[in-house]
């Protein structure tokens, strides 16, 4: 594959995803309209999905459309309380006086005696604290107390009745259809984008939906050869477990005849490696370095939510989308740490991260946590704003012990003009090298600096925040051929019955919320879900009835 060969595929995938004219869109929308939904199998589904409010009404996509829709069709207590669960959402992602605008009308429509939408006319003692609620003191706590008896309130009998309702037979239909078994033949495939040192990562379309994916495409004979099983499984389980708008996301992991296949989102519009050295001047211009800080900062959030370290933060493996979001990827050197467990790095050891961004205590060889990735931020943000790290200069030839003595001994020095007070003391309070004295790491909140004082994280993490900088569609972000290097062949490695065994619990198919939000996104929960519930769903859930209630 040609250098022009290659521009030519990224220009016409990048339109693609820009402009949504996907080829083959006329067949994904004739095949949508000849599916149906299965029937649910066992009752083993309905008995297994039938227990968690959170995740059937709330985490679950499809989940909570159904859920609204049983909460809207029934009294008017139950849609009052879907609507003013709504009007939080709006409320947390407007500014100014929009907010403000929006909190007034949360405490008119449901929460004053007179209102005819009122929540709580059913709450007894409780009632007189939310009639005594008013414009002097219904503030963003009283408003928090508000919503947590909302859902409270769902919980219980609306949720009840919602499991024997025709609404939750059609979302056991659902996740009966995300079941089924995901192979190359869901995909249309396009040419290769890039390769490595265990496969190749090519663009993919799912033919029903028409939505475009990349796909990471993993030999089978090369990970046995090189040892790769235990890296590649500890990437895909972080990736199917994370669920955030900051994160590469995982849509399908299956299996073919000679590779294992992780589909993932697509990322066009290149590394921050790339645009901080490859693309005009080196830098990336202060506005847009703070919005992708803020972007970084609340994966890495999301990650340490999850017990995950990442261990491997640097611009190198951060993407940007076509809209100019960018998210984490490369987990292959992610540990789980959970329960406040903490972990050492030894001596002559390989995979706690990169030269140049690795934390004293790694250095050290001292059990570490989360801390590391938190100094790893700091040197990135450096390495953004100077083209530089904060201990090694721009192509700078020096051995990696001088790297390690700088980085335990040294003071970071500021002499890049673009070095503003807030973002020096930012990096300054993540390069402590003491971890009791590192932003991060005191039981604070990075997000609370004055450098994030123009971000709203609430729409930023809604995806409602616009971004400083969008990838042109006919531009290639990546520097040269040298990042597509062609794998040697492997040839004479036998797999035997353990390897099928890693290869089925590696090849899990659809992953739920990946895949719910595609079902949705497409149009095709909308083009399924149209018709009316008969009475043959009826039927089945009153059939079903004793399997899911307890």
């Amino acid at each position: 594959l040609d250098m022009g060969t290659l521009q030519g595929e990224l220009m016409y995938l990048n339109n693609l995803v820009v402009n949504t004219t996907y080829p083959g869109a006329q067949q994904a929308g004739t095949s949508r309209s000849s599916m149906s939904l299965p029937r649910p199998k066992s009752s083993g589904l309905l008995g297994s999905e039938g227990s968690c409010y959170e995740s059937l009404c709330e985490q679950q996509p499809i989940g909570r459309r159904l859920f609204r829709q049983f909460l809207l069709d029934s009294n008017s207590q139950y849609a009052a309380a879907a609507k003013l669960l709504e009007d939080f959402d709006y409320w947390q992602h407007m500014e100014d006086e929009a907010k403000e605008k929006a909190k007034m009308s949360v405490l008119a429509k449901f929460c004053q005696p007179e209102s005819r939408t009122f929540l709580f006319s059913h709450a007894g003692d409780a009632a007189e604290k939310y009639t005594s609620l008013s414009i002097s003191n219904f503030d963003e706590a009283a408003m928090e107390h508000v919503r947590e008896a909302t859902r409270t309130f769902l919980k219980g009998g609306p949720f009840s009745e919602y499991l024997k309702s025709p609404f939750f037979y059609r979302f056991l239909q659902w996740k009966e259809y995300e079941k089924q078994k995901i192979t190359r033949k869901y995909f249309y495939e396009f040419r290769t984008l890039g390769r490595g040192g265990f496969g190749e990562v090519c663009a993919v379309q799912v033919k029903h939906t028409g939505q475009m994916y990349a796909c990471k495409k993993l030999d089978k004979r090369r990970l046995k050869t090189k040892g790769g099983e235990r890296l590649a499984l500890i990437e895909k389980q972080i990736l199917e477990k994370a669920n955030s708008r900051f994160v590469i996301n995982l849509a399908y992991a299956y299996e073919d005849r000679t590779h294992l296949c992780l589909v993932i989102d697509l990322m066009s519009g290149g590394d921050l490696k790339f645009h901080i050295y490859d693309l005009g001047k080196r830098g990336i211009r202060m506005e847009r370095v703070v919005y992708y800080v803020a972007q970084i900062t609340s994966g890495i959030l999301h990650l340490h939510s999850m017990d995950i370290v990442y261990r491997d933060m640097k611009p190198e493996n951060v993407l940007l989308d076509a809209k100019g979001q960018c998210r984490l990827s490369d987990f292959g050197l992610a540990v789980e740490l959970p329960k406040g467990k903490k972990i050492c790095q030894k001596k002559g050891y390989i995979g706690a991260g990169t030269t140049g961004y690795m934390a004293p205590e790694i250095l050290r060889q001292e059990n570490y946590g989360m801390s590391v990735d938190w100094w790893s931020v700091g040197c990135s943000i450096y390495e953004m704003v100077a083209a530089r790290l904060p201990f090694k200069d721009f192509k700078e030839k020096v051995q990696n012990e001088e790297v390690t003595r700088r980085t335990l001994e040294d003071d970071c020095k500021f002499q890049h003009s673009d070095f503003d007070a807030p973002v020096k003391d930012l990096i300054s309070h993540f390069l402590k090298k003491k971890v009791q004295n590192r932003l991060g790491c005191r039981g604070d909140d990075p997000r609370n600096h004055v450098f994030f004082k123009g971000i709203n994280f609430h729409r930023l993490e809604a995806g409602l925040a616009e971004p400083p900088w969008v990838p042109k569609p006919n531009v290639i972000y990546a520097k040269d051929m040298d990042a597509f290097r062609t794998a040697s062949e492997v040839e004479d490695v036998k797999l035997d019955s353990k390897d099928e065994r890693f290869f089925k619990e590696f090849s899990t198919g659809a992953v739920p919320v990946r895949w719910q939000k595609e079902m949705i996104e497409s149009g095709t929960f909308d083009l399924l879900n149209s018709s009316e519930l008969n009475a043959s769903c009826q039927e089945s859930v009153c059939f079903s009835r004793m399997c899911i209630i307890t």
